[in-house]
C-alpha cells in the first residue's frame, strides 16, 4: 500500500479537494438552471407575442414544438406541452405588476419542475411568491 494513502496531510487536502469539485458540480447545476430559466422567459414572451400576430387555429405552439425538436433532438423542453407551460409561466408573473425583480430572480433560482408545481397549484400571485420565496436555494 502507497505511503501517501496515509499521509494526513494528503487525506485532508484530498478531502478539500473532493468537497470543492462537490461546491462547483452544485453552483454549475444551478448556473445552468438559471441561464435555461432565463431562456424560458424570453421564449414565453415571444410566444405570447408570436401567438398575438398569428392566426386562430394555425397551431403556432405546436408547429413551434416541431421544428424545436427537429433541430433539437437530444432536448427535452420543447414538447408542446413545455411550451404551453413556459407561455403560462411567463404570463402568470409578467402579467402582474406586484411581482418585482427580486422574485423574478427568484424564479430563476428554483429548478423548472418546481416552478410548473407552483403556477399550476397556488391560486394567485401572493401564493404563489410565497413558494417562491421558500423554495429558493438560497434560503
Amino acid at each position: 500500500m502507497s505511503l501517501i494513502k496515509h499521509d494526513i496531510d494528503y487525506k485532508k487536502w484530498l478531502d478539500g479537494l473532493k468537497q470543492k469539485f462537490r461546491t462547483v458540480q452544485v453552483k454549475a447545476a444551478i448556473a445552468v438552471n438559471r441561464e435555461m430559466l432565463q431562456f424560458y422567459w424570453e421564449l414565453g414572451a415571444d410566444i405570447v407575442e408570436k401567438q398575438a400576430i398569428a392566426k386562430w387555429g394555425d397551431k403556432f405552439i405546436k408547429q413551434l414544438s416541431v421544428d424545436l425538436m427537429i433541430e433539437f433532438p437530444e432536448t427535452k423542453g420543447f414538447s408542446e406541452r413545455n411550451l404551453k407551460y413556459i407561455r403560462q409561466w411567463y404570463l402568470f408573473y409578467s402579467q402582474n405588476h406586484q411581482i418585482g425583480q427580486q422574485a423574478v430572480a427568484q424564479l430563476m433560482q428554483i429548478p423548472w419542475g418546481h416552478n410548473i408545481q407552483i403556477i399550476t397549484k397556488c391560486k394567485d400571485i401572493g401564493e404563489a411568491i410565497y413558494y417562491v420565496k421558500n423554495t429558493s436555494l438560497h434560503n
